[in-house]
Formats: structure tokens, C-alpha cells, sequence
């Protein structure tokens, strides 16, 4: 493992859902830590703020001056910024292909020693699906800049402030009859967010250089029906599943659309009928030996904190 003390690793969407778990794995492990973000006040309200091995810097990932000065001396970079709903100047392509690219250029030029790429399961510059061809083109976009970087593939994460777990369980105890997307079977393997804040934490710190592609699931496969099952029994709650046709998702995402913050769009429409499983040929959390806690058992751990 690689010596920690004075080796500054810049996280770029630091205050984010994993990147604010990332900062914390990193400082604990004697790194410290600059946590790079348009909005370095939300740390404010974090645990850890007033550690001296943290240190908050306004930072947009769509200026180079920007990006460049909070690199300046680093040893390593997390980049953790993504971007799920376009709106503005912030789309899939400014963010995910413009600004990974902007943050592996300064990083290379900056002399940088790691370089750790937050991407996701099924990224793949020739996908139909936008998001996640931005996604694929992205990666080829860091490579590029930056040959040595590792590119993490998280599966849709879970915790306890996330906006898909509780989502689900605040919808099933409100509604008395649940509408589904299609037919309920695609199939996903949500993955904790803390195992993946882990996983970078641990990859930072190897010694040796760590391999190119890491993707990250949980430890079970479910069908959508599947999970919104094991949900609703273990809170519970009585779930009448209705499958609702595809197309009408996407005629109701298109009007949605038409809201200055719209609740659907049909890029997530679209996505939900995409399988999202971590490939058996990749590394994962085995190779770093990181046994990944289930959606059950986090459920039941926000279920009791809740009640």
C-alpha cells in the first residue's frame, strides 16, 4: 500500500451521494483530502468538517482555471460528478463526455499519479440509449487524456439518503396500487454506495497499479418486480404491482418534460428497460475483498433508524 500522509487526492463532486462518502473513506485512510465542488457549502452540514485533512474548494468541472487549480499538487483525483436529468448547460454530453475529458487533461498535465473515474455499468459509446452512450464516450474521452486512469462502474446504488431506495418504499407506502414499468422484468443488481466509496478508497491506496475496469454490484440479481417485492415485504407494506406498457411511460416522461423540474424524463423511461449487471469477466468488490451488503439488509437497518 501506497504511504498516504501529504498525498492530497482532489474529489471532484465531493458533496455528492458517493463522492461525500469517498472523502471519508479517503481521510480515513491518512489521505488528505480536497473536496472539489460548485457548492463546497453544503459541507457545512456534514460530519467531519472542521478535520484539518479536509479542505472544501469551490470548483466547476466546466472550467479548465477551475479544474486546473484544484489539482494544482495533488497526488491523486476522484472524479464522482455525474448528471442524471439534463437541465441547461449541464447535459449528458458537457458533463459526462466535455468535463471527464476537461478533469483528465488538467490531472495529466498537473501530474497527477491516479486518476479514479466514476462511470457505469454498460457504458458503451455505440448504446442507443444517450445516457449511456455519453457515458461510454466519456470513458474513451479520460483514456485518451489519461491512459493509466481506473474507471469504476457502479450498478444503480442504494443508502440512506438516496433518491431510488427510499423512493421506492415512500411510493409503495403511499400508493394503494403500484404501476410498474412494462411488465416488471428487467433486471438490475443494486449495489450499497458505501461498499463503492470502499472500493475507491481501497484502490487508491494499492501499491501496484490497480486494473483498468472495475464494475460493481450487489450481491443479488432481481427483476424490477422482484425488488419492489422484497421492498414492500420487508417494510411491511401490501404491493399490488400493476405493469403499466412502456409507451405510455414515455408519453407521460414527454409531457413531464414540459415542467422547469420534471419528476420523469424519458431518458429514465428509457433506461429502465436496460439490464444493469456487473460483467463476471471484470474485476469487483472480490478482487479488493469487499463482501457487499444486500438491499435487505440496509433496508432493514433504515427501516429501524426510521421507526
Amino acid at each position: 500500500m501506497v504511504a498516504t500522509s501529504g498525498r492530497t487526492v482532489t474529489v471532484f463532486g465531493g458533496t455528492g451521494f458517493l463522492g461525500r462518502r469517498v472523502v471519508q473513506r479517503l481521510s480515513h485512510r491518512g489521505f488528505p483530502v480536497r473536496i472539489a465542488s460548485r457548492h463546497p457549502d453544503r459541507r457545512n452540514s456534514q460530519p467531519g468538517r472542521d478535520d484539518p485533512q479536509l479542505q472544501s474548494v469551490e470548483a466547476n468541472v466546466h472550467d479548465e482555471r477551475s479544474v486546473a487549480d484544484a489539482l494544482a499538487g495533488a497526488y491523486g483525483v476522484v472524479n464522482a460528478v455525474s448528471l442524471y436529468v439534463e437541465h441547461g448547460l449541464d447535459t449528458f454530453h458537457s458533463v459526462h463526455v466535455e468535463s471527464a475529458r476537461r478533469v483528465a487533461v488538467q490531472a495529466r498535465r498537473a501530474g497527477v499519479e491516479r486518476l479514479v473515474h466514476v462511470s457505469g455499468i454498460g457504458a458503451d459509446a455505440a448504446s442507443q440509449s444517450r445516457y449511456i452512450r455519453k457515458r461510454g464516450e466519456g470513458e474513451l474521452a479520460v483514456r485518451a487524456a489519461f491512459p493509466d486512469a481506473t474507471f469504476i462502474r457502479p450498478a444503480v446504488m442504494f443508502g440512506s439518503d438516496d433518491a431510488f431506495l427510499t423512493t421506492i418504499l415512500t411510493l409503495l407506502r403511499r400508493l394503494p396500487i403500484y404501476p410498474m414499468f412494462g411488465r416488471g422484468q428487467t433486471r438490475l443488481q443494486p449495489v450499497y454506495v458505501e461498499d463503492v466509496a470502499e472500493a475507491i478508497g481501497r484502490i487508491m491506496q494499492r501499491a501496484q497499479r490497480p486494473s483498468a475496469i472495475f464494475e460493481f454490484g450487489g450481491p443479488r440479481v432481481y427483476s424490477y418486480e422482484e425488488l419492489l417485492r422484497a421492498v414492500a415485504r420487508q417494510a411491511g407494506v401490501a404491493s399490488h404491482l400493476i405493469p403499466i406498457p412502456i409507451a405510455l411511460w414515455h408519453a407521460l416522461a414527454w409531457a413531464s418534460e414540459m415542467l422547469p423540474s420534471p419528476p420523469l424524463t424519458r431518458n429514465q423511461v428509457e433506461l429502465m428497460q436496460i439490464d444493469t449487471l456487473s460483467s463476471p469477466e471484470l474485476p469487483g468488490f472480490s478482487e479488493l475483498e469487499i463482501s457487499p451488503l444486500s438491499v435487505e439488509a440496509i433496508l432493514q437497518a433504515m427501516l429501524s433508524n426510521s421507526g
